[in-house]
């Protein structure tokens, strides 16, 4: 089954938070036999949002759709930017407006898992964001999300993933596996 990691992140660094997570999500969703596919938007060129644009698809939002439909499952991750999700990210998701014409729009019954962090508390105000723009889109979201403390999710010594993060993040991976059943499946335009 085919799963989606889109790392919101601008950041390309190969360590960085955003970077770290999705690779070890990856690692985890492969020794489950699923097929995790990583979409970047550091990486991606996706432009900004425009309805104005009618028959010239950029390329990269034409993949960026693809990549969104062909998933069964999706991940999504956020660092906390001003009490929400990153303008990037929200942007990119605006893009799936072009597909509202297919059989089944947007994300209709995929299921989304939603994880986000932030250097303070309040990273469940990008898991709020989110949630917001999945079920506009159509999505089921996992009822399990992960508000991650950035201070307690790396341990000082090892310089990897606490035990407890370690813990929460196999969670998600185990209950978003478990939704493999639930997921509507269908044709795309």
């Amino acid at each position: 089954m085919n799963v989606l990691i889109f790392n919101g992140s601008i950041d390309n660094r190969p360590y960085a938070t955003s970077n770290r997570l999705a690779t070890y999500l990856e690692e985890q969703l492969k020794e489950k036999n699923f097929s995790p596919e990583i979409f970047s938007l550091s990486d991606a060129q996706i432009p900004f949002f425009s309805q104005h644009e009618a028959g010239q698809t950029p390329e990269a939002v034409a993949n960026m759709c693809k990549a969104f439909c062909k998933a069964d499952l999706h991940i999504w991750m956020t660092p906390l930017y001003h009490g929400g999700m990153t303008g990037a990210m929200k942007n990119c998701l605006d893009w799936l407006e072009l597909t509202s014409k297919y059989q089944r729009p947007y994300l209709t019954g995929k299921v989304v898992a939603l994880l986000s962090w932030a250097d303070g508390t309040q990273a469940m105000q990008g898991i709020n964001a989110m949630d917001a723009v999945a079920k506009a889109l159509r999505a089921w979201v996992l009822p399990y999300s992960l508000p991650v403390l950035k201070d307690n999710l790396y341990d000082p010594q090892t310089r990897g993933f606490t035990a407890f993060y370690k813990n929460k993040l196999d969670t998600m991976v185990q209950l978003l596996c478990a939704a493999k059943s639930h997921v509507v499946t269908g044709i795309e335009g």
